[in-house]
């Protein structure tokens, strides 16, 4: 194993130290640095992504593939005024709660504190690299981040970048470093880094996942695969439910809050499947059917049993007929993937049962899986979504990259 391989956990348990004793204002500068470099290498940081994006035609890999490994003009800017709001965002860290005071007269409470250090595995996407740096940067905590050899030089680019502004604040750049060579094999290796790595996330498709969970040593928290749904109940407003549906599948459907699963009930069926069936067609999105919604409309062609419940990452959705709620809850429960499960319907006694029974880390009502994003939910950037419930549920974002300690003040007080 190469030595600075085998040495970024050690390097990154140390900085992690000295990370988490700095201040609010020590790492605001440091965020505001990242965003400068960003825009003031732009034109590199595109050139260098280019070459990912050549590859990866190269390769035959798919419009919304590319689509998430493009550093766009747009993708860029967002990642600076992501980082500009992470500052404007409150510290976690220190923050103190839940003070009481004991019969004996010592004073119990719980500070907030960074994780230590956290590997991140993930697939294309390099404005995650960011993202997450940004996010373990806020909370005191030191990052390690395993971008996917799809966007290896375009990670590379950006490791630079990150490990730069810290320099230059004088941050040990060690507290956010990029795993910048593809060998499969370093993965493992960290995996087992128990000693240095307190958490691992690995965000990207089923068999990344699973290789994770199956050879890790260390806690690993999910962000598992979208597969997310929209029920049209009996009482659903039909004219609001047909824009939600649009925005829901095609505003990025590459992403992992995009609507993949539509369920139907019954009553409402024959006039609602024409409909939007012609809406998503003229979208260019392909619609795959059970045989009642084929029926209804010429658009839908007929699904197999793959298609139920597959996360499409694409211009593709499944529709379903369903009998009533119960049936689409037996289907969720089914085919979801505890990411974000949505219902439309002017029945308020059904979004409530809807809301409690339903198990995904958002449901909504009346609006589109997309929300289910950290800065849509008022979190300021995320570093995933957690599709676990140990420890955290939903978006990952300041406060859910934190734990807490208890903290006693006493005045000479023994334990009797």
């Amino acid at each position: 194993m190469d030595i600075q391989v085998d040495q970024i956990a050690p390097r990154a348990k140390k900085a992690s130290r000295e990370l988490a004793t700095l201040s609010t204002t020590r790492k605001n500068a440091a965020l505001l640095q990242i965003a400068q470099l960003l825009e003031q290498e732009k034109p590199w940081l595109q050139q260098e992504n280019q070459k990912d994006l050549v590859a990866g035609r190269a390769a035959d890999m798919s419009d919304a593939m590319l689509n998430r490994l493009e550093l766009s003009d747009d993708v860029i800017a967002s990642m600076v005024k992501g980082l500009h709001e992470l500052v404007n965002l409150k510290d976690p860290v220190g923050s103190i709660d839940q003070m009481t005071r004991r019969p004996n007269g010592m004073l119990v409470g719980r500070m907030r504190i960074p994780l230590g250090v956290i590997m991140m595995i993930y697939e294309s996407r390099p404005n995650v690299t960011v993202d997450a740096a940004a996010l373990c940067l806020k909370t005191g905590n030191g990052v390690i981040l395993r971008g996917g050899s799809e966007a290896i030089h375009s990670n590379r680019a950006l490791a630079t970048l990150l490990k730069r502004a810290l320099e230059e604040q004088g941050i040990n750049g060690d507290a956010v470093q990029v795993v910048g060579v593809t060998d499969r094999s370093v993965i493992t290796r960290l995996l087992h880094e128990e000693d240095n790595i307190d958490l691992v996330i690995p965000r990207g498709g089923e068999g990344l996942i699973r290789n994770v969970m199956e050879n890790s040593r260390i806690p690993v928290l999910k962000h598992y695969k979208g597969v997310c749904h929209l029920y049209v109940d009996k009482a659903a407003d039909i004219d609001k439910t047909i824009p939600v549906i649009l925005n829901a599948k095609t505003q990025r459907p590459g992403t992992c809050n995009t609507l993949e699963g539509l369920l139907i009930h019954e009553k409402v069926a024959a006039g609602f499947v024409p409909r939007i069936a012609e809406k998503l067609a003229e979208a260019g999105v392909e619609i795959r059917g059970c045989r009642k919604s084929c029926t209804l409309s010429k658009k839908i062609v007929p699904a197999v049993e793959s298609d139920w419940g597959k996360e499409f990452l694409a211009l593709i959705i499944s529709i379903k007929v369903v009998a009533d709620y119960d049936e689409a809850r037996a289907y969720i429960d089914r085919y979801g993937s505890h990411h974000t499960e949505a219902i439309m319907t002017e029945d308020y006694e059904m979004a409530q049962r809807f809301l409690s029974e339903i198990d995904a880390s958002a449901v909504m009502v009346n609006a589109s899986t997309r929300f289910n994003d950290g800065g849509e939910l008022g979190l300021g950037a995320e570093i995933g979504i957690s599709t676990t419930k140990l420890h955290s549920y939903g978006p990952m974002g300041l406060e859910e990259l934190t734990t807490r300690k208890f903290i006693v003040m006493g005045t000479g007080q023994v334990r009797q």
